[in-house]
C-alpha cells in the first residue's frame, strides 16, 4: 500500500457538495476580482484568530511582504527572524528593504528562540518576525515582552498555523491575535487551503489595516487615486468562496491530525532512532506538518520512497547557508539548532483523511527501517 504525503483528492471527495456550489454562485455573479466573497470570508478569518480586520491578498508571500513594507525599511534596518522556515520568510525581508537577521531555534519546538532574538537586537533592529512552525506558535509571550520594551513591531508568520493557540496567563491566545500584522497563507498544502494560491493578513491595528488595504491595491483606496506606490495582490473571489466552504471544517480537520499525531508517537515510542514532535505543553498543535528527528535521516528518507511512504524534508538548507545570504557571513556551525535540524527532521504524512491501516503502514515502513 502507498501512502502519500498529502491526498487532497481525498479531501476534495468529502467536501465537493460544500465547494462547488460555492464556486458555481461567483461564476454565475461573475463578480471574479474583489467580490463579496472576499470580505466575508476577511471577517471570518479575522473572527477565528480574534483579530479586528482581515486583509485578503494573492498569497501567503505577500501576506508578509505587505506589512513589511508598511515599516518602510531603510537601507540597513534590522528584521530579526528564523533561518529554519520557507524562504518567503526572509526573502520577504530581503524585498521589502531590510536586513534579515538570523538567530537560532529552540531545539525541541523548531521555533525561534527568544533568548536569542534578545541577544541579537541593535540599534538598527525595527522588526521581529517569527515564525509558527509546522503548526505550532512560537512563545510569543516572551517575544512580545521583548518587542514591547525596544518598541519593535513583532509580525507573526502563521502561515502554516491557522487555528493554532497557544495558553497564555491562563487564557487561550490565537495565532493571530498578538502580532501586529500576522500573515496566513492558502495554499494548497495547508490545512486551510486553497484551489490555486491566496493569503490574509490580520491586524487589530486600524492604522495598519487601511494601510495594507491600500498596498494590495496599487497603493489606493479609490479607483485611480494613488497615495503611495503599492502593488497588485488581492485574493480572488473564487479562492475565497472556496475557503469560505472549507472554513466549517476546519476544526475537525486539525483535531483529527492532533488524532493522528498521537498515534504515531505513541506507535513510534520504541523506537530510540527517531524523536517524535515536542509539543509545548502550553500550546494546542495543529500538525500541519509531523516532523520527527532521526537519525539516518537520509537513509531512511530512501527507504520511504522505496516504501511508496509520502514523506518531506522541511528543510534540508536552513536559511543563513543559503547561496542568496552568503554576504551576511554566517559560516557553517554559527546556528548550530539549526543546521543540526535541518539534518534531522523528516515530516510524514499526516493529512485528516488518512485510515489506520495508513497510519500503521507508515509504522511499519519506519520499524522495519531501524530494525
Amino acid at each position: 500500500m502507498n501512502v502519500p504525503l498529502l491526498d487532497l483528492v481525498a479531501q476534495y471527495h468529502a467536501i465537493k457538495d460544500d465547494v462547488l456550489p460555492a464556486m458555481m454562485e461567483v461564476i454565475e455573479t461573475q463578480h471574479f476580482i474583489m467580490g463579496p466573497t472576499v470580505p466575508r470570508l476577511e471577517s471570518e478569518i479575522a473572527r477565528l484568530s480574534h483579530a479586528k480586520h482581515g486583509i485578503g491578498c494573492a498569497s501567503g508571500t505577500d501576506a508578509l511582504l505587505l506589512p513589511l513594507k508598511a515599516l518602510n525599511l531603510k537601507p540597513g534596518d534590522e528584521v530579526i527572524t528564523t533561518p529554519f522556515t520557507f524562504f518567503a520568510t526572509a526573502g520577504t525581508i530581503h524585498n521589502a528593504g531590510g536586513k534579515p537577521v538570523f538567530v537560532d531555534i529552540q531545539p525541541d519546538t523548531f521555533n525561534i528562540d527568544p533568548a536569542a532574538v534578545k541577544r541579537a537586537i541593535t540599534s538598527r533592529t525595527r522588526a521581529i518576525l517569527p515564525v509558527h512552525l509546522y503548526g505550532q506558535m512560537a512563545d510569543m509571550l516572551e517575544l512580545m515582552s521583548i518587542a514591547r520594551a525596544r518598541g519593535l513591531k513583532l509580525i507573526e508568520d502563521a502561515a502554516q498555523a491557522i487555528g493554532a493557540r497557544r495558553k497564555m496567563d491562563g487564557e487561550w491566545r490565537m495565532a493571530g491575535e498578538l502580532g501586529w500584522v500576522t500573515g496566513y497563507s492558502f495554499f494548497p498544502s495547508k490545512n486551510l487551503g486553497a484551489w490555486g494560491d491566496g493569503g490574509m493578513m490580520v491586524t487589530s491595528d486600524d492604522a495598519a489595516a487601511e494601510r495594507l488595504k491600500k498596498l494590495r491595491l496599487h497603493g489606493g483606496a479609490k479607483q485611480y487615486h494613488h497615495e503611495e506606490v503599492g502593488t497588485n495582490s488581492r485574493l480572488d473571489s473564487l479562492q475565497a468562496a472556496i475557503l469560505l466552504a472549507k472554513l466549517p471544517h476546519l476544526a475537525a480537520w486539525s483535531a483529527k491530525r492532533r488524532e493522528h499525531a498521537a498515534y504515531y508517537t505513541k506507535a513510534l515510542a520504541e523506537v530510540p532512532q527517531v524523536k517524535p514532535p515536542v509539543v509545548d505543553p502550553a500550546n494546542e498543535h495543529i500538525f500541519h506538518q509531523y516532523t520527527l528527528r532521526a537519525e539516518r535521516r537520509d537513509e531512511l528518507q530512501t527507504h520511504l520512497k522505496k516504501e511508496g511512504i509520502g514523506h518531506a524534508v522541511y528543510y534540508p538548507v536552513p536559511l543563513h547557508r543559503q547561496p542568496c545570504f552568503e554576504h551576511l557571513g554566517l559560516q557553517e556551525g554559527s546556528l548550530p539548532q539549526a543546521e543540526q535540524a535541518s539534518r534531522e527532521a523528516i515530516s510524514l504524512p499526516i493529512y485528516p483523511e488518512l485510515t489506520r491501516a495508513q497510519l500503521d503502514r507508515v509504522v511499519d515502513a519506519i520499524h522495519g527501517f531501524y530494525r
